[in-house]
C-alpha cells in the first residue's frame, strides 16, 4: 500500500465534511439540501472516478467500522430524560413506535418482499423513522446491506422527508388541530422569544469551540469515555456466537451510552454531539463512495422507494389515530412525529411553526427516546419480517 495515497484519501474523508460543513452554512441552496445529501452526491463522484486508486477499497471498508461505534456513545452523551410531562411523552413515543412499526411492516408486505435484503432495509427504516441517521448507520452496520441500497435509503428519505415536512407545515397543523377539536390561541411574547433563541442557537456554528483550549480538552475526555465504552462492548460481544458479535456490539454501545448520560461529568461534554454527527458525515462521504453506477437497480430502488413512502406517511395517519385515542393534543402528537420522521434538530422549527413552547420539551423528548431505542427496535424488527 502507497502511505501517500492512503493519508490523502484518508484526508478527502475526514476533511471534506468541514468544507461542507463551510459551504452549507454560506449558501441558501446547499443548506437546504444538508451537508449529508451534499457529502453523498460528493462521494458518489469520488467512488466512480475512474483513477481512484486500490487502496480507496481499503479505507471504505476500514472507517465505517472506525466511525460509528465513535459516534454512537458521543450522540448520546447529551440526552436528558426528564421526569416533566413524563406521562405524556411515553404515550407519543408508544404510539409513535407502534406505528412505525405497523407501517413499516405494511410496507415490506406491499414491496419490501420483492427487494433484495428487503427485511434488512425495514429494519434499518425502522431505526431511521424512530430515531435518525445515526440509528440508520448503526444499522447498516450490524446488518451488512450494500452500499447501493443504503444510499438509496439516504436518498429517498430526504425526499419523502421534506415532502413530508411541507405538508405538515403548510397544512397540516391547522388540518389535525381542527380534526383533534383544538383552537390554539398565539402564545405569549416570552414564548415566542424562547422559541426564536432555540432556533438561533441551532443556526451558530457548533464547531467554533473544536480548535479552543476548552474543545481541546473536551475531545480528549469524549474520546476516552468513548473508547472505554468501545472496549467493553467489544469484550462482551465477542463472549457470544461469532454471527451476533456486530449486532451484539451496537446495541450494548448504545445502552452504554445511554447510561452515561446519566453521570453528570459526562453530561457536561456539551460538543459531544456535534463531533459524532461529524464522524457521520465521514461515514456518509465514505459509504457513499462505495457505490457503482453500473450496478444500480433501479427496478429495487423503485420498491424501496414505495415501501419508504408507506413507512412515512403511514406511520404519520397510524400515529395520529392512535394519539386521539389516547387524548393526546395535536401539537404534541406532530411534534412526536417530526422528532421521529425528521429527527430531533427540526424540533425547534416545529414548536416555532405552531408556536407553541411546550411542544418543544415533548418533542425533543420523544426525539431522545427514539435515539435511545432505535437500533434495539430496528434489530428486532428486521429479525420480525425474515419470519415473513
Amino acid at each position: 500500500m502507497s502511505i501517500v495515497n492512503y493519508i490523502l484519501i484518508l484526508a478527502l474523508f475526514c476533511l471534506t465534511p468541514a468544507a461542507v460543513i463551510w459551504l452549507c452554512r454560506r449558501f441558501w441552496l446547499l443548506d437546504k439540501l444538508g451537508p449529508i445529501m451534499v457529502l453523498y452526491a460528493i462521494g458518489m463522484v469520488v467512488g466512480n472516478l475512474p483513477f481512484m486508486p486500490a487502496e480507496l477499497a481499503e479505507l471504505q471498508d476500514m472507517l465505517p467500522n472506525v466511525v460509528i461505534p465513535l459516534a454512537i456513545p458521543m450522540m448520546l452523551f447529551g440526552c436528558s430524560f426528564s421526569r416533566k410531562e413524563a406521562r405524556l411523552q411515553l404515550k407519543v413515543v408508544a404510539s409513535g413506535f407502534l406505528a412505525t412499526c405497523i407501517a413499516v411492516a405494511t410496507g415490506y408486505l406491499l414491496f419490501g418482499q420483492k427487494m433484495a435484503q428487503g427485511a434488512e432495509v425495514g429494519g434499518i427504516i425502522t431505526g431511521m423513522y424512530t430515531g435518525g441517521t445515526l440509528n440508520a448507520a448503526a444499522l447498516q452496520a450490524i446488518f451488512r446491506i450494500n452500499s447501493e441500497t443504503y444510499i438509496l435509503i439516504n436518498s429517498y428519505d430526504i425526499i419523502i422527508s421534506f415532502l413530508y415536512f411541507i405538508f405538515l407545515f403548510s397544512v397540516g397543523i391547522k388540518a389535525f388541530r381542527y380534526l383533534y377539536g383544538e383552537r390554539r390561541k398565539v402564545t405569549s411574547l416570552e414564548d415566542k422569544a424562547e422559541i426564536e433563541q432555540q432556533i438561533a442557537a441551532a443556526k451558530q456554528n457548533p464547531y467554533a469551540k473544536l480548535f479552543t483550549r476548552e474543545g481541546g480538552v473536551q475531545i480528549a475526555k469524549m474520546l476516552g469515555v468513548t473508547i472505554v465504552i468501545a472496549a467493553i462492548s467489544a469484550g462482551v460481544a465477542l463472549l457470544l456466537p461469532e454471527g451476533w458479535f456486530m449486532a451484539a456490539f451496537i446495541l450494548i454501545l448504545t445502552t452504554l451510552g445511554v447510561a452515561s448520560s446519566f453521570i453528570k461529568g459526562v453530561k457536561k461534554l456539551d460538543m459531544s454531539y456535534d463531533v459524532g454527527m461529524y464522524l457521520i458525515y465521514i461515514f456518509s462521504i465514505t459509504i457513499a463512495s462505495m457505490a457503482d453506477f453500473k450496478n444500480l437497480n433501479l427496478a429495487g430502488g423503485a420498491y424501496q422507494l414505495a415501501f419508504m413512502s408507506v413507512a412515512v406517511f403511514l406511520s404519520l395517519i397510524i400515529h395520529a389515530i392512535i394519539c386521539r385515542i389516547m387524548r393526546v393534543d395535536a401539537d404534541s402528537m406532530m411534534v412526536s412525529s417530526v422528532a421521529f420522521i425528521n429527527s430531533p434538530p427540526f424540533v425547534p422549527m416545529a414548536s416555532a411553526a405552531m408556536g407553541n413552547k411546550r411542544a418543544l420539551i415533548t418533542g425533543l423528548g420523544a426525539g431522545i427516546v427514539g435515539y435511545a431505542a432505535g437500533n434495539h427496535l430496528g434489530v428486532l424488527m428486521a429479525k420480525l419480517l425474515q419470519m415473513f
